[in-house]
């Protein structure tokens, strides 16, 4: 992310999804940014061996804009993934975000959960 000049905030991976909070500048969109790190990560993982398979991300990806006075707490958030998801899956935590910011969505374009 460095060589796009973008500042990574927080990021934790979780066995099913990756939360990144990112100070992104506007002259890169959201979906080339998004390729590029699941390119990169890819990319590290695979050249690692890290699992006996080919690593690939699936299609897609979900993103939610902040405010500056808000990132204290979007990081607290992401750094707590493993207790939150005691409580609610990825799956309940990604429809509710969508219903909570009143995005409308459909389905059949969401992930492909792993539950």
């Amino acid at each position: 992310m460095q060589n796009r000049e973008q500042k990574m905030l927080s990021v934790f991976c979780m066995p099913d999804h990756t939360h990144l909070l990112v100070g992104l500048k506007p002259s890169i969109a959201i979906s080339d940014l998004a390729r590029d790190i699941k390119a990169g990560s890819s990319n590290f993982i695979n050249d690692s061996n890290w699992m006996s398979g080919k690593f690939n991300w699936q299609e897609g990806f979900g993103a939610f804009s902040y405010s500056r006075s808000h990132i204290d707490t979007v990081i607290k958030y992401i750094l707590n993934q493993e207790e939150h998801h005691r409580k609610k899956t990825f799956k309940e935590e990604y429809i509710d975000f969508l219903k909570k910011y009143e995005i409308k969505y459909d389905e059949k374009y969401l992930f492909e959960w792993i539950e």
